[in-house]
C-alpha cells in the first residue's frame, strides 16, 4: 500500500522535507501492486567513481538550526565508500535493461509532482523515472539524477551494483568531510560569492527565479565538488538513506515507523527552511514506497 506524503514546506517538524511527499500532507492510498522482479546482482562493485572515507568521530546534528537536528551528539563512523555522483538516469537505465526491473511508480501508475500553479503535490499518472513530468513531458536527460524512484527501488539498484544506501550518519560524515561544516564547501551559503548547489533561489514558493540556471534537476556535475570531492552532496535532489527516521532527542514523544526513512541533502525544490534545508545536518523523511520528482539517491559501500 502506497502512502503519498506531500511535504511542501516543512522543515522544522518531523514530516519535514520537500519531497516528502514531504510537506502539506496529502494522502493517496493504493492497492494491488504488480509484483516486481528480483534483480540479478553484479559480480563485483565498481569503486572507481567513489570516494573512500577513513571514518572517525563526528558531531552529528546541530543545536542552532532546526529542532529536528537537535540535540547534537558524537558518533564514530567506520570506513566506507560513497559515490561521487548521484545515480543518473543513464545509470538507472543500465540497471533496468540488465534486470527488467519495474519501479514502484510504474507499478502504481503514477508518482509525485509538484503543481506550481495550484501550490500542491499531485500524483500524476504516467510519470516515471524516464518521463518525470508524464508521457507528454520531456524525457529525462541521461546525465541528470534519476528521480521518481522509491527507497525500495534505490535498494534494488544498490544491491544489483553490489553496494548499499548510506546511513544518515555516513551521509553527514561525507557532507562535512569529517569536520563540523555547515555546508559541504564551508560555513556560508556561497563560496567566494559563487553558487555552489542547485537549490531554490527565492524566499517563497512563488519566487521561481532559477538564478542558479536550473528550475528543476541539473546535470550531476553542474556545480563544484564538495570539500570531500563529491558532486551534489546537497541540492539537486533529496537523497535516500538506509536509516529509519527517529528524533535525536530520545525523550521526545514519538512512535517509530519502520517504513519511514531519512532523506538528506535538500533539493531544487522550495522548503520553508530555505538555506537551512541544504545544510549538512538538515533531515527529512519519507515512506519507503514513495517517489517524487525531487528525490533520488547515491550509493555507499562498506570497506570490508
Amino acid at each position: 500500500m502506497k502512502y503519498f506524503f506531500a511535504l511542501l514546506l516543512t522543515a522544522l517538524f518531523l514530516p519535514s522535507c520537500k519531497n516528502d511527499k514531504q510537506n502539506t500532507t496529502t494522502t493517496a492510498t493504493k492497492t494491488e501492486v504488480k509484483e516486481t522482479k528480483t534483480a540479478p546482482i553484479s559480480k563485483v562493485a565498481d569503486t572507481s567513481n567513489m570516494v573512500l572515507f577513513n571514518g572517525g568521530k563526528i558531531t552529528v546534528g546541530a543545536n542552532d538550526r532546526t529542532p529536528i537536528e537537535a540535540p547534537a551528539f558524537e558518533a564514530t563512523v567506520a570506513p566506507f565508500y560513497l559515490d561521487v555522483n548521484l545515480v543518473t538516469v543513464a545509470d538507472f537505465r543500465k540497471f533496468v535493461e540488465a534486470t527488467n526491473y519495474t519501479t514502484e511508480a510504474e507499478n502504481y501508475g503514477d508518482s509525485g509532482v509538484f503543481d506550481f500553479a495550484n501550490i500542491t503535490w499531485n500524483l500524476v499518472k504516467g510519470v516515471t523515472w524516464e518521463f518525470p513530468f508524464g508521457i507528454d513531458g520531456e524525457k529525462a536527460k541521461d546525465n541528470h539524477p534519476v528521480t521518481h524512484v522509491s527507497w525500495n527501488d534505490a535498494v534494488a539498484y544498490a544491491k544489483w551494483a553490489r553496494k548499499r544506501l548510506p546511513t544518515e550518519i555516513e551521509w553527514e560524515f561525507a557532507a562535512k568531510n569529517g569536520n563540523n561544516l555547515k555546508y559541504p564547501w564551508g560555513n556560508t551559503v556561497r563560496k567566494n560569492n559563487k553558487i555552489m548547489a542547485n537549490t531554490w533561489d527565492g524566499k517563497t514558493i512563488q519566487d521561481q527565479n532559477a538564478v542558479d540556471g536550473y528550475l528543476f534537476t541539473s546535470p550531476v556535475n553542474a556545480f563544484p565538488k564538495s570539500n570531500s570531492g563529491i558532486y551534489d552532496m546537497v541540492g539537486n535532489v533529496w537523497q535516500w538513506t538506509s536509516s529509519v527516521f527517529e528524533p535525536y532527542d530520545k525523550n521526545a514523544p514519538f512512535q517509530k515507523n519502520p517504513n519511514a526513512v531519512v532523506t538528506r541533502g535538500g533539493s531544487f525544490m522550495y522548503d520553508q527552511a530555505l538555506e537551512l534545508s541544504f545544510t549538512t545536518t538538515f533531515r527529512a523523511q519519507n515512506t519507503i514506497d514513495s517517489s517524487l520528482f525531487n528525490t533520488g539517491f547515491r550509493c555507499a559501500k562498506s570497506v570490508n
